[in-house]
């Protein structure tokens, strides 16, 4: 979203959601452009404020990133690392997305850490072995309490294919063994809508949710905040 277009669905979202229950976090991750004017759009607002990304040295010469320091001075909170994107387009690795993890850490950011396996990954029953590696390598280091972990199965994004709640679960499941926290946050992401968000946020094992394209429109996204447990 531009700036104009981040005005224009606070506008309409805010009132939206103010009445969600106390215990629910909503956190928005729009672009860097936009982070200033969702800050002062989300002041004493239910809305936090996540990055799509950051680099992962406090400073240096590294044009075109962004730092946790930048993303501090605009109430940043939380911020996206290992999203599917750009381990496609850019060719991140889990041991860069590591690096950007602990400097978020480091700097009193929450990272949200993405992991999931591709269609053809998934096809060949390597799904687990893709996940474990992703989250042995992406996470080492990392203080669990100080993380939220997304499980965003790359074949049901932005394609309408979304797991069954079941086996999103049982992924889900898996990472908390795996990293041996009890109370590490996990969410799925893929293909989330208004229209499963209650199934989903009925399993035992899945914390919430990462929104892609449904949480463009104010009223799809308010109803996904405003889930209703099954």
């Amino acid at each position: 979203m531009t700036c104009a277009q981040a005005r224009d669905y606070m506008a309409a979202f805010l009132p939206l959601i103010k009445d969600i229950p106390e215990d629910r976090q909503v956190v928005l991750a729009p672009p860097f452009t936009a982070l200033s004017t969702m800050a002062e759009l989300a002041a004493g607002s239910r809305v936090e404020l996540s990055s799509q990304n950051v680099h992962w040295q406090p400073s240096g010469a590294f044009t075109a990133e962004i730092s946790a320091d930048m993303l501090l001075e605009h109430q940043v909170q939380f911020t996206i690392v290992g999203h599917s994107e750009p381990r496609k387009y850019f060719s991140e690795s889990d041991e860069q997305i590591n690096h950007r993890a602990r400097c978020a850490q480091s700097k009193g950011l929450i990272p949200i850490v993405c992991v999931g396996e591709s269609l053809e990954q998934r096809e060949r029953g390597e799904e687990e072995r893709v996940i474990r590696r992703q989250i042995e390598q992406g996470l080492e280091g990392l203080d669990a309490n100080k993380l939220v972990v997304a499980y965003e199965p790359i074949w049901a994004i932005g394609t309408g294919q979304t797991c069954e709640s079941s086996e999103a679960n049982r992924i889900c499941g898996l990472i908390r063994s795996w990293v041996g926290a009890t109370d590490l946050v996990i969410q799925y992401g893929g293909s989330v809508k208004p229209d499963n968000i209650d199934e989903l946020m009925s399993m035992s094992d899945i914390d919430g949710v990462l929104v892609g394209g449904a949480s463009l429109k104010p009223d799809g996204f308010a109803r996904i905040a405003n889930y209703q447990s099954v």
